[in-house]
């Protein structure tokens, strides 16, 4: 009989497996043979040790879940270059993750749910913080701001290919995420147009249109 040492470490093992293989190819596409023979270990193992694909991606969400909420807690006050950092020190293991989460809100499952309402409330605390102590600008709409440098952040950690390479890149990495860090801050320290002009349009627009009912 294994001792529970050695009987984690395979479960560990397992568990690594099929989070790659769902970021990869999707919850429905995986099969537990893939999963098994890329943890070097049988089908009937896996089902020993998980009971089933269910319970399996239930373990994995919750060991990524875990991982991506411990980093968003250790992310103030400085935000973005914790994240950037993070990123920097294993890229491939973070983009996994990230990835994993991704197609975990495709889905719209609980994991997901839970890791987006903490990544925004984490967000809207770092914002609300800044403008109370003078370190960042008055926003109409701190929670829907706090979603949107959510929304930027998972989509930089994620940049497809195609995007890469209209930088010169085969692929995203740490070369990219280097390239994209000061026009990022800039956008973030002095904004973008010259003048308010926009931004009185759009409220023009907002106060003359009807809003939807519930």
């Amino acid at each position: 009989m294994c001792s529970a040492s050695s009987d984690l470490t395979t479960q560990a093992k397992i568990r690594n497996a099929a989070v790659a293989h769902f970021a990869r190819d999707g919850f429905q596409k995986t099969n537990l043979r893939a999963i098994a023979a890329t943890a070097g270990v049988s089908a009937g193992l896996v089902i020993h040790h998980f009971g089933s694909k269910d319970r399996l991606r239930s373990v994995c969400d919750e060991h990524v879940l875990r991982i991506l909420v411990q980093r968003a807690d250790n992310a103030r006050p400085s935000g973005m270059q914790d994240l950037f950092r993070e990123y920097l020190s294993n890229p491939e293991e973070y983009r996994l993750q990230v990835q994993y989460m991704l197609r975990a809100i495709e889905e719209d499952t609980p994991a997901a749910a839970t890791f987006v309402n903490t990544l925004v409330d984490e967000s809207e605390e770092i914002l609300r913080a800044g403008i109370a102590d003078g370190t960042m600008r008055p926003s109409s709409d701190v929670r829907a701001l706090a979603v949107l440098n959510v929304l930027n952040s998972v989509a930089t950690l994620t940049m497809p290919p195609a995007l890469a390479r209209t930088l010169g890149y085969e692929r995203f990495g740490p070369d990219v995420l280097r390239r994209l860090a000061l026009p990022t801050l800039e956008l973030y320290t002095h904004g973008l147009f010259t003048d308010d002009a926009a931004l009185k349009a759009a409220r023009a627009a907002l106060d003359d249109s009807p809003q939807e009912k519930d």
